[in-house]
């Protein structure tokens, strides 16, 4: 229950300037488990507390350590973060093919069935952001690099980061940030000490386009999740409702809790509480606390780090790491109806459909019911009898059992009538994993990172910090290790972070057969 006099003498504290600003900040809510957002690439400079020195083995060979006759014939295609090269290795590890590019990678690229590679690339000429995954430049590169498309979605306004995805109509979806005035967040309701008057406060959308020309698109399709809003921070703001009541939408101050959701009796002796401190003078104020101290607060909310579609169903799963959470959306709506509560396949708009992996985000669990750690690259799966199911990298920075990775798969509760399906006031399902695979300190990689299911059942892991990529059976056993001995030869800049210099975003196997493979005369 809400301790008022507890509350009342730290209000008093913080009024009187008795206390450090450091604890008139709400602590993040997941601890370690949730890194400040730019962790991802400001990696610690002891390696050993965002990767296993197991895999690291600086001693060791790099290059291919097992090659089983078990694991799937094909090629492997990866671009180290700190190189302006991606690569296209056999079995054998020597290289296939590469592509010389113009920049570092923005994050991640695809092998298009024609042979083409479509890439992000990191844009440093404007930078308005300081960590990983800054993309901005959207690139399709001939089998010898020559850009034969190309787009820039980055300034002061928006940035494209981290991920696109391929659809089967020849369009993109893209991860793109855009900027609100802080002022603007907070009349939203988001927490004025969490918002910076200089950078402003930048949610995430996921726009499609439709790539036009050489160097332009058309935008056909947009979500923001500027639409999907709910705060029990102020009630005179938009959007204020209990948070436990609307799984659908998302907590505007849900990435720095300090604990969960209060019930509404809570809220209400809240309210009384703060309603008494600015009659008496100690909570309100001018334009200075309403937006925040400068250079306080980076911005950046979600981090939204994956997209992957689903074509049959035609729904999109987001990974977001700040939230320890993995989103699905409906994209058979409209964009008016994206913006909405209602409309499309499953008539809720551009809602929350299903999210799991910290059920205490939207007021249904605990601290012990977290199941993911900021987390990497969700992809769309069959189940083993044919259900809906996802792949996830699970970073595992702030276990309660200590820090691992594992990459876990979920059978999503999902009926093909009713759609997404759980009780009222239960977190949403699965409670128990279909597979999981993790190797103790054996295996561990704090950010980036990725899996993928491949054709013959295996799985191919990449944990990107040690820059180690392997495959695995069912069963767990290795079939398949590959240590990255590229990359370095790009100095990051500032506002890029510090990432190892053969570290690796994700890394994709690709079958000896596949067009894209034909096409480059492999």
């Amino acid at each position: 229950m809400f301790d008022c006099s507890r509350s009342l003498l730290l209000l008093l504290l913080m009024c009187q300037g008795a206390l450090p600003l450091a604890a008139q900040t709400p602590a993040d809510p997941g601890g370690a488990s949730d890194p400040a957002p730019d962790a991802e690439a400001d990696a610690p400079a002891d390696p050993s507390a965002f990767m296993s020195l197991r895999e690291l083995d600086e001693g060791g060979p790099r290059g291919v350590r097992v090659h089983d006759s078990r694991a799937m014939p094909g090629y492997t295609l990866f671009g180290p973060i700190n190189s302006d090269v991606i690569y296209l290795i056999d079995l054998d590890g020597e290289v296939a093919h590469s592509w010389q590019t113009d920049s570092a990678p923005g994050a991640w690229c695809y092998l298009l069935d024609d042979g083409t590679l479509l890439r992000l690339g990191r844009e440093d000429e404007d930078p308005h952001f300081k960590g990983g995954g800054i993309g901005g430049r959207v690139q399709r590169l001939a089998p010898d690099g020559t850009i034969l498309w190309h787009w820039n979605w980055s300034g002061s306004e928006h940035h494209q980061h981290h991920d696109i995805e391929p659809l089967p109509n020849g369009n993109l979806l893209v991860i793109s940030w855009e900027r609100k005035e802080g002022r603007e967040a907070v009349r939203r309701g988001r927490d004025p000490r969490e918002v910076d008057r200089e950078r402003g406060f930048w949610p995430d959308m996921i726009l499609e386009v439709k790539p036009v020309g050489t160097d332009d698109v058309e935008v056909v399709w947009e979500w923001h999740s500027w639409d999907h809003l709910v705060q029990d921070f102020e009630e005179a703001l938009p959007e204020y409702g209990w948070i436990a009541e609307h799984p659908e939408r998302i907590d505007i101050n849900g990435d720095h809790r300090d604990q969960a959701p209060l019930s509404e009796a809570e809220l209400k002796e809240q309210e009384a509480l703060l309603a008494g401190m600015r009659a008496l003078g100690y909570v309100g104020g001018g334009d200075d606390e309403e937006e925040g101290e400068e250079g306080g607060k980076p911005g950046d909310w979600l981090h939204t780090n994956a997209v992957d579609y689903d074509p049959v169903h035609d729904l999109i799963v987001m990974s977001t790491p700040h939230f320890s959470e993995l989103w699905v959306i409906d994209h058979s709506t409209t964009t008016a109806e994206a913006a909405s509560s209602s409309g499309g396949r499953f008539g809720k708009g551009g809602d929350l459909l299903w999210r799991w992996g910290n059920p205490r985000r939207h007021g249904a669990g605990k601290d012990e019911d977290q199941k993911l750690f900021y987390q990497h690259d969700p992809t769309w799966i069959e189940g083993e009898n044919g259900e809906l199911s996802l792949l996830v990298f699970n970073n595992g920075r702030g276990r309660e059992d200590g820090n691992y990775s594992s990459v876990d798969e979920l059978v999503l509760p999902f009926d093909e009538q009713l759609g997404f399906v759980r009780e009222p006031g239960m977190p949403y399902g699965p409670e128990e994993l279909a597979w999981q695979y993790a190797d103790g300190d054996g295996f561990y990689s704090a950010f980036i990172s990725g899996a993928q299911r491949l054709e013959n059942g295996n799985t191919l892991i990449c944990s990107g910090a040690p820059g180690r990529i392997f495959e695995v059976t069912r069963d767990g056993e290795v079939v398949w290790d590959y240590r990255n001995p590229f990359g370095g030869e790009i100095e990051p800049p500032e506002h890029a972070g510090n990432a190892p210099p053969l570290a690796l975003f994700r890394a994709t196997r690709i079958d000896r057969e596949a067009p894209g493979v034909k096409a480059l005369g492999l």
